[in-house]
């Protein structure tokens, strides 16, 4: 094993835990499809960081941090939804940011390389990924709370436009961590996917959230693994993976559905009373 897909493997485990992990929230708001389009907003900040010879990933960020204010800040001033919001975010950072980037770079831009991971890139994925998880279990009861009921979580002292914003942060911190390894248009399938094939085989929330990351964990180092051995790129066969668990959950869900009770199953009457 060469030493660029030993920091590939190291930087791939720690943010597929942590996009599964907290993809179980985004997953719970029904907002899967926000963290695709946000993943998209990353791409100025890479054609800007290529442009500009400094780190593609550090422009990334900026941007996405940037996108994410100006998201919670806009639901909170206006009757749009996050959803319309993110989405007019993303189809303008994406046309920007395939007009910046340089042609020969777009294709590692959109669909990330891990040939390219450093053990400064493992180091900081680490780094980032691990406050995310202690962060998103901090807040993980809050976030639920007020999707149940706004006013509920307000009664409880939770103040739920700082939870929201600290949510879409962190969101924005795991797309960026994860650029390199699944790319722009790839990233945001690596918070949603696992999640969702996760959602129907926990029995509650702290069980579905651990088994979101150990699905982010799988698909990740799997779609790596599977790369090297057949050197094809890592960032579609990650969510080819990803896509494999889901199927799987969903069949075993079924499968133990059926063995449980097979349809045409008749109900014995309740016994109760006289």
């Amino acid at each position: 094993m060469t030493d660029v897909v030993l920091y590939s493997l190291i930087a791939g485990t720690f943010v597929g835990l942590a996009a599964g992990y907290i993809g179980s929230l985004m997953v719970l708001k029904r907002m899967a499809l926000v963290g695709d389009a946000l993943s998209h907003v990353a791409l100025p900040g890479l054609a800007l960081g290529i442009l500009f010879h400094f780190n593609p990933f550090l422009g990334a960020f900026a941007f996405l941090f940037v996108a994410a204010v100006a998201t919670w800040y806009l639901e909170q001033t206006t009757k749009l939804s996050v959803e319309s919001i993110v989405g007019v975010l993303f189809v303008l950072a994406l046309a920007i940011g395939i007009l910046l980037t340089p042609e020969p770079d777009l294709l590692e831009a959109l669909f990330g390389d891990v040939t390219t991971v450093t053990l400064e890139y493992a180091f900081a994925a680490v780094a980032v990924s691990v406050p995310v998880v202690l962060v998103t279990r901090l807040i993980y009861t809050q976030v639920v709370l007020s999707l149940v009921s706004d006013e509920l979580a307000r009664s409880t002292g939770i103040r739920v436009s700082l939870v929201n914003f600290l949510y879409l942060l962190l969101v924005a911190v795991v797309v960026a961590a994860g650029l390199q390894i699944v790319g722009t248009l790839l990233v945001g399938a690596l918070v949603i996917v696992p999640a969702a094939a996760m959602k129907n085989v926990s029995s509650n929330l702290s069980r579905y959230a651990m088994l979101s990351g150990v699905a982010g964990v799988v698909s990740v180092v799997s779609g790596i693994l599977i790369s090297t051995a057949f050197v094809v790129p890592a960032g579609p066969l990650v969510v080819v993976v990803g896509f494999v668990v889901f199927l799987a959950a969903t069949l075993a869900h079924r499968l133990v559905g059926y063995l449980r009770e097979p349809p045409g199953t008749v109900r014995a009457p309740s016994s109760k009373g006289g």
